[in-house]
């Protein structure tokens, strides 16, 4: 079943978020992944890659994130403009476990949101508004 939010657009090139998050979860660090389309004024969109690292997993978050980067820009291509991995400790999601990729695009966007009502654990929106602060997103 496809996501209403699993398209987006990339300097006129319709890119697949669930394809970009294929291709993370296969990185042997990777315990669980998300990609978000977030605005851009120059290509309209670009996609940004949230991920949570296995239990044990040392390596340092810069090195996850380059090799993440650098997988898309092989499976995928050039043409993804992918080129933010952030590592997080975890994803926001519902009691039933769907990540909430669009509550994450629009805390990304600065737009107004609201939590929805099914969220597991509310802190973790504040977690990933850190993270983007962070890398400079928001």
């Amino acid at each position: 079943m496809s996501r209403t939010d699993d398209i987006i657009n990339v300097a006129g090139h319709r890119l697949s978020t669930g394809a970009i998050e294929e291709v993370l979860s296969d990185n042997k660090d990777v315990a669980e992944c998300a990609v978000v389309g977030i605005a851009d004024k120059l290509k309209g969109q670009l996609p940004i890659g949230l991920v949570v690292l296995k239990t044990g997993i040392s390596k340092k978050h810069e090195d996850v994130s380059k090799e993440c980067i650098q997988m898309v820009r092989d499976k995928i291509g050039p043409v993804a403009a992918f080129k933010t991995t952030l590592v997080i400790k975890r994803l926001p999601k519902t009691r039933s476990g769907k990540i909430l990729r669009g509550t994450i695009r629009k805390i990304a966007d600065k737009a107004s949101y609201t939590a929805p009502a099914t969220i597991d654990d509310p802190k973790i929106l504040d977690e990933i508004k850190s993270s983007l602060k962070l890398a400079g997103i928001i």
